[in-house]
């Protein structure tokens, strides 16, 4: 029948093997927890995929408000999350959603450039100065200090009232 079609097989794409001989099929990826129950999660190259979306849709340089930034990025994250709510992994939604949320506060300080207009905007939105001090005194330096001290001021409901969709 599939000569009668004129169709090819894709022989890496196809295969007879057991459910858990790390087959892949349409962005999931099957494996058995400790209890024994059989449990779906995202695969590796969709997770690699969505974090590539993610970077080409937030360049540092693109020079844009975060709003826009925002805006761009909710329909791909919400059509993505629909698309793979079956997945029973809490622990990467959650990762993902905390590697998001360090981009963006990454994009914010970017976009803040200078070390007095860093300590100047965070004292504005509430931090407390020595921590506004040693963010600004390390001011090209977005990554890392987008990371854990940024977190008690650009928060989650930060990002929620900027209408950024939650993963989990």
């Amino acid at each position: 029948m599939i000569t009668r079609l004129h169709l090819t097989v894709n022989e890496t794409k196809s295969a007879v093997a057991k459910v858990f001989a790390n087959r892949k099929f349409l962005g999931y990826s099957v494996w058995m927890d400790p209890q024994g129950s059989v449990k779906c999660k995202v695969a590796s190259k969709a997770l690699d995929t969505f974090k590539h979306q993610i970077r080409s849709r937030t360049r540092r340089s693109s020079g844009r408000s975060l709003q826009q930034v925002v805006d761009r990025l909710r329909p791909y994250i919400l059509g993505w999350k629909a698309y793979f709510r079956l997945a029973q992994t809490p622990a990467v939604w959650r990762d993902l959603d905390q590697w998001l949320r360090h981009r963006l506060r990454a994009i914010k300080l970017k976009q803040w450039r200078r070390g007095t207009t860093m300590y100047r905007e965070l004292l504005a939105m509430g931090a407390k100065p020595w921590l506004a001090r040693k963010i600004a005194a390390n001011s090209r330096r977005w990554w890392r200090n987008s990371a854990k001290s940024l977190n008690g001021v650009l928060t989650i409901a930060y990002f929620d009232q900027l209408g950024l969709p939650r993963l989990l």
